[in-house]
């Protein structure tokens, strides 16, 4: 994202303003933000049962 820069984040956000309109742009935000919280919800739990797994199959067959 680094390769983008300031000036790309601004025609973005321009472009965007133009195509969806000023009243759009929220509810699009807000849909990004759920979707996003919902992924990282996801992925930290497969994490987190990924994790569990490995502790009991270590407590079953102690090295």
């Amino acid at each position: 994202m680094s390769n983008i820069g300031v000036p790309g984040l601004i025609l973005i956000l321009i472009m965007a303003l133009i195509i969806f309109g000023p009243k759009k742009l929220p509810e699009i935000g807000r849909a990004f933000g759920q979707t996003l919280r919902e992924f990282k919800k996801s992925t930290s739990e497969l994490t987190k049962d990924d994790y569990d797994e490995d502790k009991k199959i270590q407590q079953k067959n102690p090295e």
